[in-house]
């Protein structure tokens, strides 16, 4: 079961619902084999994104690429994609192998070739033994193995995955994300996965999207748009993210950052004017010393979590988080405490107001 890897173009994508426009000037390259996510909270046009690549629901304007051929006007069933549904869809009447073969058979293909496609579809999701089974007897994991089985067995170009994991219990999603990547992996399938939670993005995905509203965000690797997001709608998405308010200063030929509050912090780079500086949790540690690079401020609430400890620390007009590696033996501190964090801000990130 092998594929020709192809890659996909999408230019100038618009789609609107009556006078809603959800999506908004997509352009996106996705390479060949590779692990793409789109990232978005509910409504964030995603999953519209990914219905418009299979060829469900209107027709958007713009054009969608595979393989170097436009499939925008084309219906599903000429644009050789395979998807695989939130819902698993499995036909609830058919056996296990009915169901893998379903798309073999409607495409009229030979029983005796069908079958032996099945077995090698069945052999790389691990369920040969289940063949026989009726849906309803399998757990929600093994009903995922099998769509993606019946999915697969039709060779598609491009795989499309809707949330596949959503219905999975949280233990069996960490699982089956290590799986269905493996899966990826030895298929070379370009594939597309969307989802609204960043850790299966994160630990899946070669590159991703952030889409907000009908527009892309940013894309990247997910160490990229961790660290240096381009905007606040990312930085707060992706992670958890400190913000602080003000405006980027020169002092000297060196360059600061002064916090709507007040506070100086001190800069390596960063182009003058207003903004706003991206903390996150590990760029900051509570020390008892003032220093150039610290804010002065006081403990309101303390988490432990097991490998850190968690505090919410009241400084320069908001509340930040900071999280402590939690040691053996390690004194925490208390609440009420005044404290200074000191900031690092060679990985601070400057974002633009």
């Amino acid at each position: 079961m092998t594929n020709q890897m192809v890659g996909i173009e999408i230019n100038d994508l618009h789609l609107s619902f009556g006078e809603t426009e959800v999506l908004t000037g997509v352009n996106l390259d996705i390479q060949p084999g590779e692990f793409f996510a789109f990232l978005g909270p509910s409504g964030s046009g995603k999953s519209t994104l990914l219905r418009s690549i299979a060829g469900f629901g209107p027709t958007p304007q713009g054009s969608i690429r595979i393989g170097g051929r436009d499939v925008v006007n084309l219906p599903p069933w000429k644009r050789n994609v395979g998807m695989v549904f939130q819902s698993y869809a499995l036909w609830p009447h058919m056996s296990v192998r009915d169901n893998v073969g379903f798309g073999l058979k409607e495409r009229k293909m030979p029983a005796s070739e069908i079958a032996p496609k099945v077995d090698a579809a069945l052999e790389l999701v691990g369920l040969t033994h289940l063949a026989d089974r009726m849906p309803n007897q399998l757990s929600g994991g093994q009903q995922q193995r099998i769509a993606l089985a019946r999915t697969v067995v039709v060779e598609p170009e491009v795989l499309l995955l809707d949330e596949p994991l959503s219905n999975l219990d949280a233990s069996l999603r960490v699982q089956m994300r290590r799986e269905l990547l493996a899966l990826q992996r030895k298929l070379g399938l370009t594939t597309i996965f969307v989802t609204h939670d960043q850790e299966e993005a994160n630990t899946t995905a070669d590159r991703m999207a952030v889409l907000d509203k009908g527009v892309i965000q940013q894309i990247g690797t997910p160490q990229v748009l961790y660290d240096t997001p381009e905007n606040l709608f990312v930085a707060e998405f992706l992670g958890t993210a400190n913000i602080l308010g003000g405006q980027v200063e020169s002092d000297g030929g060196a360059k600061r950052f002064r916090t709507s509050a007040g506070d100086v912090l001190p800069l390596s780079d960063g182009h003058e004017g207003a903004g706003s500086i991206v903390l996150r949790p590990q760029n900051m540690q509570i020390v008892d010393q003032a220093g150039a690079d610290t804010l002065p401020g006081t403990i309101l609430h303390r988490e432990f979590m097991g490998s850190q400890v968690r505090y919410i620390v009241r400084t320069s007009g908001t509340e930040m988080i900071v999280d402590q590696f939690h040691h053996v033996g390690h004194d925490w501190r208390d609440t009420g405490s005044d404290v200074h964090l000191k900031v690092n801000t060679n990985e601070a990130v400057i974002v633009a107001s």
